[in-house]
């Protein structure tokens, strides 16, 4: 009897002691939602000095932690979506262009075996990893395991316009949607509903693991549609509409880790993907100002980005911090306990890493840890050839900004304007042939140098390409169809 009482006694320690670790890991190991919304500029969020419109979860969020004003995406849905998955800029992953995989197919796809993989590294940091949304980088039909591949562990995802399948153009009211049981029409429910309810019952499930969880949104994309809640009769208000909705998922989501006793110890990041669609217009702080998408202006590149982390973000801060996408991967995994690598080696080829971990900034409020930002990209300035996707430039315009100045650059490698954006936000005024200060003179040079430090030529996508499928559609540079 003695016996039995020490082997349950020392049963019973050991599964204490394994509870005990496991506590101690799920506090060093924050959970993370990020969450992109599609094509929304600051000019529809009220914290940033919207009119038009009130976000008050958003707007809560952003009361609740950091919020930052110098932040670019790229302007368009493709290249935002790899840059912030490789950690790498546009010229050097190859998608400079808009490319709708589903749509247009031609054996394109994003390759985890050839690209760096933020999720694949937050798994391997011991992080159960979903995502929900909208992908668009692949086609499910061909790669129904790309989700797995690209390292997550459970998916709930929007298939992207699949050519051929009509059905499949449908986001919002009867969405089509691919699971691990396959695609379906989900008939009489609202999109954005699946995806939140997706997300909390993850939430519910895995909370004893650090989560890392991807929330790429189908709102506020194109078409634009009324939502359970609101009825309108033109686009702007259903426009508004999809906003409000926004942002009453965002407080769902936020009050579902509160429920759960998750809220402490979860990063919540709020960004989005590029500038509102060009059709809408929004007051923003005394000014009207035009949806941006597929832009380099600031209205198209320069996005509302918030992060909230009750257990190390100090509240009611507003920080002019220079970040963009590149710097996702490095962040993340960072704040996942992984080492933050100027290299990626993987499959025996070794990759920079442009980004740069902005965790101190988060955590000691510190200044930018790079003096640059860069966006490019967008539009379908690329043709499909027997190579696969190749880029019709060899330079793809761009450009870069520090605090105050912003330089762009044609695709003649050429320096087109320069703005200070300190007196000029709204770039009126064009100061490239007035570099009459010794300040505009050594930014101007500083920011040029940059640039020059590129590569002569940008990389193509990098992709070992499928097989070719029936419903390819040719795409070349003159065709409207990106547009769609």
């Amino acid at each position: 009897m003695y016996r039995i009482f020490l082997f349950f006694f020392a049963v019973f320690f050991m599964g204490c002691n394994e509870t005990v670790k496991t506590k101690v890991v799920n506090d060093s190991q924050p959970n993370i939602l990020f969450i992109l919304v599609d094509d929304l500029g600051k000019e529809w969020i009220s914290a940033y000095g919207a009119e038009d419109i009130v976000t008050p979860n958003i707007d809560k969020l952003a009361k609740s932690g950091m919020r930052f004003n110098n932040v670019y995406s790229m302007p368009q849905c493709t290249p935002s979506r790899v840059t912030l998955l490789t950690g790498q800029y546009p010229f050097r992953h190859g998608w400079v262009n808009h490319w709708d995989v589903p749509r247009w197919g031609g054996g394109a796809h994003f390759d985890e075996t050839v690209n760096p993989s933020l999720v694949q590294e937050m798994r391997r940091a011991g992080y159960k990893t979903c995502i929900t949304g909208k992908w668009q980088i692949d086609d499910f039909r061909v790669e129904p395991d790309a989700l797995t591949k690209a390292g997550f562990d459970e998916f709930c995802m929007w298939t992207g316009y699949e050519a051929g399948v009509a059905a499949s153009a449908e986001r919002y009211w009867n969405p089509y949607i691919f699971t691990k049981e396959g695609s379906k029409t989900y008939a009489n429910a609202f999109g954005p509903d699946i995806f939140r309810d997706f997300i909390i019952r993850f939430m519910k499930e895995n909370k004893e693991e650090p989560m890392f969880i991807y929330y790429p949104m189908a709102l506020t994309h194109t078409p634009l549609v009324n939502t359970p809640d609101e009825s309108a009769s033109d686009n702007l208000g259903k426009h508004k509409a999809m906003v409000r909705y926004t942002d009453k998922i965002v407080g769902e989501l936020v009050e579902a880790l509160k429920q759960n006793q998750l809220l402490d110890n979860t990063m919540v990041v709020f960004t989005t993907d590029n500038g509102s669609t060009k059709s809408i217009t929004g007051g923003y702080n005394g000014r009207k100002i035009a949806g941006a998408k597929a832009s380099t202006v600031e209205a198209g590149i320069c996005e509302p980005f918030i992060v909230s982390w009750p257990a190390k973000v100090k509240a009611n801060q507003v920080s002019d911090a220079l970040i963009d996408f590149t710097d996702m991967l490095p962040t993340f995994i960072d704040i996942a306990g992984a080492a933050s690598p100027n290299k990626w080696t993987q499959h025996n080829a070794s990759q920079i890493i442009d980004g740069k971990s902005f965790k101190n900034v988060l955590l000691d409020s510190t200044d930018s840890v790079r003096e640059w930002i860069l966006g490019m990209g967008g539009g379908n300035n690329a043709r499909l050839t027997e190579n696969g996707v190749e880029n019709q430039y060899n330079f793809r315009d761009r450009v870069l900004r520090n605090k105050k100045y912003k330089l762009y650059i044609g695709s003649d490698r050429q320096p087109e304007k320069f703005f200070d954006l300190i007196v000029d936000p709204y770039e009126e005024h064009n100061i490239i042939d007035s570099l009459n200060t010794k300040a505009r003179t050594t930014n101007f040079e500083r920011l040029k140098k940059v640039f020059e430090s590129f590569p002569l030529k940008d990389n193509d996508p990098k992709y070992q390409a499928n097989p070719d499928q029936e419903w390819d559609v040719e795409i070349t540079a003159e065709s409207e169809r990106w547009k769609i």
